[in-house]
């Protein structure tokens, strides 16, 4: 199965300058940019964010984002991982950012991703360790969530309902998750 090119906004060679265009380099595989100069692959893909799940006054803690993509929908705590930071500490720094908690990571849980996605998900279970609540400026609500409570349906990304559904799996066995989920 042939899968369509992501689009950029790319036009030059980082390398030379020279014009990128779009060029098959395996059979079956998506086209890749090319420079037509000096034939540098200019390689696409997904960038890497790490958030965290953990509970905090009985309920999983969920941040309603105030920013696009998903803006008004349900998340994890979480962000991109900056240049020269680990994925652990990007989800412990983005996790008190956007919540005011300090989180102890205790695990991942997996790493997620989905074929139109332009993220790579990494989750971390985590307990918190301190600080207050408090709402950062990406979020619109911090909520807390029962297990068997969850909204799926203000989920905002599939990557992260398949994380919690995971999350239920394996912390929370007995919690049924919704079958379309």
């Amino acid at each position: 199965m042939v899968r369509e090119t992501a689009t950029t906004t790319a036009q030059y060679c980082p390398q030379c300058a020279g014009t990128l265009m779009p060029r098959v380099l395996r059979e079956h595989e998506a086209p890749q940019l090319c420079c037509v100069q000096c034939g540098f692959v200019f390689h696409l893909g997904p960038k890497a964010v790490a958030v965290a799940i953990f509970s905090h006054d009985n309920g999983i803690v969920l941040v309603r984002r105030a920013t696009e993509p998903a803006k008004g929908r349900w998340a994890l705590p979480g962000g991109h991982i900056d240049l020269g930071e680990t994925a652990a500490a990007a989800a412990i720094r983005e996790t008190l950012e956007e919540t005011g908690f300090q989180i102890s990571l205790t695990g991942i849980l997996d790493v997620y991703s989905a074929g139109s996605n332009e993220v790579l998900l990494i989750v971390y279970a985590a307990d918190v360790v301190g600080g207050s609540e408090r709402l950062g400026a990406e979020c619109s609500e911090i909520g807390h969530f029962a297990p068997e409570s969850l909204p799926w349906d203000e989920v905002g990304f599939e990557t992260t309902r398949a994380a919690l559904r995971d999350y239920l799996r394996r912390f929370f066995p007995r919690v049924r998750v919704p079958r379309f989920v």
